[in-house]
């Protein structure tokens, strides 16, 4: 089930709210729960078995951790032992095939794949499990008792098939009582209608045109670079979308999620684009690797070791494939050269000039992200460079430029902050302040009718981070 589907919009959605809204706070909890196992079963029923079985794990690991609190070795054994567990489970679904892939190549073997379906949203929820366990070991947060409120956490449907990553020490306290509020509810919707616009009005229409530079046999330097910007505005709205749409969902339900994305295509430097990029999965991976490896806090090579290998890992979570390796390792070469090399420089170069460095970057490597295999990334990025002995420009090019003109322009304009900017000043300005409380609520339930519209006049188009 899709959050940009009728079904989701117009019949599990409101069903769930009324139910969770009219029972007590004490069975919140329960109804969320339910309503989380339902809208995963929906989509992925085998694989609910699977889900449930790392809840398991999680909890009783964090229970036996916080037993042998005073008993080191005991507490590290535990730790270990779940951690193992839950990453073979991990490796084993989302990894078997790619293993017995590279181990063919190199023996030179016949070994069958195991065509194993990748279970949705196992990358997130096996993290959210992870930290949890990590955070009791380390006395961040207490165990908690109450199985109930534990998979809730780790199943709550917002969130649960493609993240923001929610740590536990940052909603138990929600989990146990949150206030649920009609400004929530408010702000909440208003924030899943955005979200909801960006996946339909804008990713979807991008994500279009990428299908048609793929099937089209009139390639040309400008069609590529049409393709490669295209899928650049595309990635980032359907997934910042994603969150958008999960954050506030969250808020309606009286959660606070974090932020996930914070205009990162403004950026001055790599550095400065992971900052604001898929956040949660950054600070991740620094709290749960790049620290516990002893960080910036050791000797240079062993500095740039730390970070090439939190990178390999950033790329292969995306997916099992060597582009995706590849596309991290770029990054974990790109950012140790601006931390030794580049920092001054860039500190001091023109801000158009950082800016079109770093889109520069950004659009090459998610040319290398989406392609199907290395050979064919490498294609794409020798065709933007007049590589592939194609003309510079086509009619079709052209054709394509002009119609999604518009569209561009829509993109470019809601990758920056600067429409938030305008629709915040708008609506707390004097003048229009009282006028923005009739026009608002009127110009959501039209973003909403338009996305509906395209909806049921569309075809399926499910989020990109659906296959991480």
């Amino acid at each position: 089930m899709l959050f940009s589907s009728i079904p989701f919009l117009y019949y599990f959605l409101p069903v769930v709210l009324i139910i969770y809204f009219a029972v007590p706070q004490k069975f919140k909890n329960y109804v969320l729960l339910l309503a989380s196992l339902v809208f995963y079963a929906s989509g992925e029923p085998v694989y609910l078995i699977l889900m449930l079985v790392m809840v398991m794990a999680g909890y009783i690991a964090g229970l036996a951790i916080e037993h042998f609190r005073e008993r080191k070795s005991a507490a590290r054994a535990v730790l270990a032992g779940s951690v193992v567990l839950l990453a073979v489970l991990f490796v084993y679904h989302k990894y078997a095939d790619f293993l017995i892939d590279c181990f063919n190549s190199v023996t030179k073997g016949n070994a069958p794949l195991l065509n194993i379906a990748l279970p949705i949203g196992i990358s997130f929820y096996t993290f959210q499990v992870l930290s949890y366990i990590i955070d009791v070991y380390r006395g961040d947060v207490e165990a908690q008792k109450n199985i109930v409120t534990f998979a809730t956490y780790v199943t709550m449907f917002p969130q649960l098939v493609a993240g923001p990553i929610v740590r536990y020490s940052e909603v138990n306290r929600e989990l146990s009582g949150r206030v649920v509020s009609a400004v929530n509810v408010y702000e909440g919707i208003r924030r899943f209608i955005a979200g909801l616009a960006k996946k339909i009005l804008l990713a979807n229409a991008f994500a279009g045109l990428c299908d048609i530079f793929r099937v089209s046999d009139e390639k040309s330097v400008l069609f590529y670079w049409i393709y490669a910007v295209s899928f650049t505005l595309c990635i980032y709205f359907d997934f910042s979308g994603y969150s958008d749409m999960a954050i506030g969902l969250g808020r309606i339900l009286g959660f606070n999620f974090c932020e996930n994305f914070n205009y990162p295509y403004i950026s001055k430097s790599i550095t400065e684009f992971w900052r604001r990029w898929h956040m949660t999965l950054g600070t991740w991976f620094r709290d749960y690797v790049y620290i516990p490896l002893g960080g910036n806090r050791v000797s240079k090579p062993r500095w740039i070791f730390n970070i090439i290998v939190v990178w390999a890992l950033t790329g292969l979570w995306h997916g099992a494939a060597w582009n995706f390796v590849i596309w991290g390792v770029m990054f974990a070469v790109i950012l140790v050269f601006e931390k030794i090399y580049f920092k001054k420089v860039l500190e001091r170069m023109p801000a158009v000039f950082s800016h079109i460095y770093v889109i520069l970057l950004v659009v090459i490597s998610f040319v290398i992200f989406n392609a199907d295999n290395v050979l064919q990334a490498f294609g794409d990025i020798g065709g933007m460079f007049g590589a592939a002995g194609i003309p510079l420009v086509t009619a079709e090019a052209v054709y394509y430029l002009k119609s999604y003109a518009v569209i561009f322009i829509m993109g470019f304009a809601g990758a920056t902050p600067v429409i938030g900017e305008c629709a915040g000043r708008l609506r707390n300005s004097l003048k229009y302040g009282k006028l923005s409380q009739i026009f608002e609520p009127v110009i959501m339930v039209v973003v909403l009718l338009v996305c509906t519209a395209f909806l049921v006049d569309g075809s399926f188009n499910p989020f990109l981070y659906f296959r991480f």
